[in-house]
């Protein structure tokens, strides 16, 4: 059995506002092996990028972060102190955010923004130590004439480039788990598919975990090794990656898959889920997906699902899985 990186059970993620109560995650539990690339799927506002954001007690007010346990390396980190989770960020949890150029400063070099994490977390390291560590990063994530480049700015720069530095920060400590916030919305198709193929070899060569947030169920099935499928604030159906995209289980999960478009499949538009995601001032009674779902019945809009085993390390949260939808 795959030992356990991190464990988390029962993260609640609520935000409190003069409108009422968004439960952005809502009772979510679910774990990551040593050395496994977990995928978590889901529209915009499902809380897919809230969920690590709580993780990572990076959530402010009017947000609050509840959890039975959150296990790391081992140790229970819910009660983490600022002070502890500071030494967490960046040395054993990085994270590579969807935009590169507003993660990465444009008054410093990259070599100043990448010494920076160096300093912060390996500070036994001297002046020309981190100077070559900053070397062997850029040339990792296949940044030529790296020498040269620590003294160029972001702006200098592709959208590409500016990715590859932002990833190079996130494994300059060598973290245990990288967290990576659609780390290719912001670029071209074909620049995409060099970041994740990067990502993932990096990601093997260092032994560490991987968790990718994505509303592209067509990446996931060409990077992850497991898939979380998340609908407003709830997992609805996890997984393999073969199980989640051979025979997915949920309708939601069945939508978000029709939705991709396929070079051998002759059609006139493309399909897509009905409806709207509903609001989260004003969640439907029932399962959450009933009111866009094909297949819903009064149960679904009277009963929320609980989560059924549909196969070996499969689940989903429907109360007639496996149905043509």
């Amino acid at each position: 059995m795959q030992e356990k990186l991190l464990e988390v059970k029962n993260l609640r993620t609520y935000f409190h506002t003069f409108k009422g109560v968004v439960k952005a995650v809502d009772g979510i539990s679910f774990s990551l092996g040593k050395g496994e690339i977990l995928g978590i799927v889901g529209e915009s506002g499902s809380g897919k990028s809230v969920t690590c954001f709580s993780i990572l007690k990076l959530i402010e007010e009017p947000g609050k972060v509840q959890a039975d346990e959150i296990w790391f390396q081992g140790k229970d980190i819910t009660a983490a102190s600022e002070k502890e989770m500071t030494k967490i960020r960046g040395k054993d949890i990085s994270m590579v955010f969807q935009d590169p150029m507003t993660s990465l400063n444009p008054l410093y070099t990259i070599g100043k923004q990448i010494e920076e994490m160096l300093i912060l977390h390996e500070p036994q390291m001297d002046k020309d130590q981190r100077k070559k560590r900053c070397i062997e990063l850029l040339n990792a994530v296949g940044i030529p004439n790296a020498e040269q480049q620590l003294k160029a700015y972001p702006h200098q720069f592709s959208g590409g480039m500016r990715q590859r530095v932002v990833i190079a920060i996130a494994l300059a400590a060598n973290p245990k788990l990288i967290i990576a916030d659609e780390p290719t919305t912001a670029l071209d198709v074909t620049i995409q598919a060099q970041i994740l193929k990067l990502m993932k070899k990096l990601v093997q060569e260092r032994q560490a975990s991987l968790i990718l947030i994505t509303h592209d169920l067509a990446v996931v099935s060409e990077m992850v090794d497991r898939v979380i499928v998340m609908y407003c604030g709830k997992i609805v159906e996890q997984g393999p990656v073969d199980k989640i995209i051979n025979e997915p289980s949920h309708p939601y999960t069945i939508g978000l898959l029709d939705s991709i478009p396929r070079l051998r499949k002759e059609q006139d538009r493309l399909d897509f889920i009905p409806g709207m995601v509903p609001n989260m001032y004003d969640l439907p009674s029932g399962c959450l997906f009933a009111p866009r779902c094909k297949g819903c019945k009064d149960v679904c809009r009277n009963r929320e699902p609980e989560m059924k085993t549909v196969g070996s390390n499969h689940s989903a949260a429907c109360h007639f899985p496996r149905i043509d939808y």
